[in-house]
């Protein structure tokens, strides 16, 4: 298929190359730019607490992948961290005009959406304001909380609009032709993505239902502390176990489902999902291996249950990712050189 790009001539095949058009690379480095503001502002925050804490660096980078090891840091914890550097590889490829970058950075943007909506929630209880003014880090923290809001907005703005139909032809040039279909190889990496998580997102929900439904178990606080900050009580910019988990829920259904459809390229969104949520259950398995888990999980069925859960979320996170990152390799080797790459 042949179609023109302004002044240069597109000849890739199926006409879907791998770069944003050049009318959207404003919007590219904008969300580029916040994207890695606000990923700064969490390691200052994770420098803050190593230099504060007891703890020395090497504590800090066992701490990482180990959650029995003393963390240097306990202002942030590994949800932040993931998103971190999630947030900066996102802005790499918004530098570098990577059409994933955009439901990647779609994706982080409705995240932090989320995150500043349950602060505001928070900051409705009268309590919960006044350790805000009376922390010596409170000032700090509202900040970081308010910056997130505006990354939030600014991201969602710059890049929802930023679709490649709104691809401009010169005056002269015949009607656009109908957008061609996905390709069948991107339809089925895409559905198998999409099974892969929903199966890991109705397990999960299977767990938590189960944790609700527990002898003892305040299921409304529960609930409540997924979206209301200040049920936690702390100012620490670490997540909630509550919000993590049916955030995490949450992010599995809504992305599966649309990955099942096919009718998106989220690539993007798929992968930084995906590797979070990898790095999260590599946690889990160090923190299995160190507390000896593996030889006593089997004595129960729910314990075999919970590790076969583990083994299919190490499994399919990685699948995803592979596949998800060779699927890119793929497209750019058909699509060959980008017109951006050879434009003065």
């Amino acid at each position: 298929m042949v179609m023109r790009d302004g002044d240069a001539l597109d000849v890739r095949p199926g006409g879907d190359p791998p770069r944003a058009a050049p009318e959207h690379h404003g919007a590219y480095h904008t969300a580029a730019f916040f994207l890695t503001l606000y990923a700064s502002a969490l390691t200052a925050w994770t420098v803050y607490g190593i230099v504060q804490g007891d703890g020395s660096l090497w504590d800090f980078v066992e701490g990482l992948f180990n959650p029995g090891a003393s963390s240097a840091s306990q202002l942030v914890g590994p949800y932040e961290w993931a998103f971190a550097a999630a947030f900066l590889a996102t802005a790499g490829l918004a530098v570098a005009h990577r059409r994933p970058a955009r439901s990647a950075a779609l994706f982080s943007g409705f995240f932090l959406l989320a995150v500043s909506l349950r602060e505001a929630v928070g900051l409705c209880d009268a309590a919960y304001r006044y350790q805000y003014a009376t922390d010596p880090l409170g000032g700090w923290a509202l900040a970081t909380r308010v910056l997130g809001l505006v990354v939030a907005v600014v991201v969602l703005t710059t890049m929802l609009p930023a679709t490649e139909h709104r691809r401009r032809r010169r005056a002269d040039a015949t009607p656009p032709a109908p957008r061609p279909a996905p390709r069948a190889r991107d339809r089925r990496l895409s559905r198998i993505c999409g099974v892969l998580f929903l199966v890991m997102g109705l397990s999960r929900l299977a767990w938590t239902v189960r944790d609700l439904t527990t002898a003892g178990m305040d299921t409304a606080r529960y609930l409540r502390g997924a979206v209301d900050g200040s049920v936690l009580g702390t100012l620490n910019l670490a997540a909630s176990a509550e919000f993590t988990t049916l955030g995490s829920v949450l992010g599995f259904l809504l992305l599966g489902g649309l990955a099942l459809r096919a009718r998106r390229d989220l690539r993007g969104a798929l992968l930084v999902f995906a590797s979070v949520q990898l790095y999260l259950t590599v946690r889990t398995v160090v923190w299995l291996t160190v507390t000896d888990f593996f030889n006593q999980s089997f004595e129960t069925p729910e314990g075999a249950l919970s590790m076969a859960t583990t083994a299919y979320g190490l499994a399919a996170m990685t699948s995803v990712v592979v596949l998800v990152m060779g699927a890119g390799v793929g497209r750019d080797r058909e699509a060959g050189p980008s017109p951006d790459d050879s434009a003065p």
